[in-house]
């Protein structure tokens, strides 16, 4: 089924700063009632968050970030999500990147956590192909920390602050982190993958 983008969502532009620079940065994403209903839906289920380091019983000491992987009972979350699989078919009539489907999740920053300097798809070793963040978090001043740091494809560094209604799209192959953070900060972070995910 072909979904639509939210109007205002200009994909020539997205498309052409993906190609020239690897990632793309898209404020006012979406209406503010869907901004405030999706930071409820998250806030509403932050006792179910795991913590993001602990993979098969072993803890990694790269990221101290909380999260809650989407599923059909998260209603609101999905409409974000739809949002990206319709990107994803607008990425691959002009890239041909064969991205079959949308995996993500809510993440919580709590005051002192991070996510140090990573690829999302190191050498190529998953599906993952464009990843996004969307920014949910109540208003954000620029000593709260939280930044997204990223090296785009020409091999310049960028500090990204995490606005609320801010989506960040960027290629998964591109070194990034998340400073630490003095605030909650709150997101989904979604990746549009050519397999289909095994969470």
């Amino acid at each position: 089924m072909q979904m639509s983008l939210p109007a205002h969502w200009n994909i020539e532009r997205i498309i052409n700063q993906l190609d020239e620079f690897g990632f793309y940065i898209l404020d006012a994403a979406y209406s503010t009632e869907y901004l405030n209903a999706v930071r409820l839906e998250c806030m509403s289920h932050l006792e179910s968050f795991r913590q993001a380091a602990i993979q098969n019983g072993v803890v990694s000491n790269i990221r101290s970030d909380h999260i809650l992987w989407l599923d059909d009972t998260l209603c609101i979350a999905q409409q974000h999500t739809q949002c990206l699989m319709a990107l994803a078919q607008q990425l691959n009539r002009v890239f041909f990147l064969g991205i079959k489907d949308i995996e993500a999740h809510f993440a919580c920053y709590n005051a002192g956590e991070f996510y140090a300097l990573h690829r999302d798809n190191p050498q190529e070793k998953n599906g993952r192909i464009v990843s996004s963040v969307f920014y949910l978090h109540e208003a954000w001043q620029n000593d709260f920390g939280g930044e997204l740091r990223l090296q785009d494809k020409q091999g310049h560094w960028h500090i990204v602050q995490p606005m609320p209604n801010r989506i960040v799209i960027f290629q998964s192959n591109l070194l990034h982190e998340v400073l630490l953070s003095k605030q909650q900060r709150l997101s989904i972070t979604g990746w549009l993958r050519s397999d289909i995910p095994l969470i």
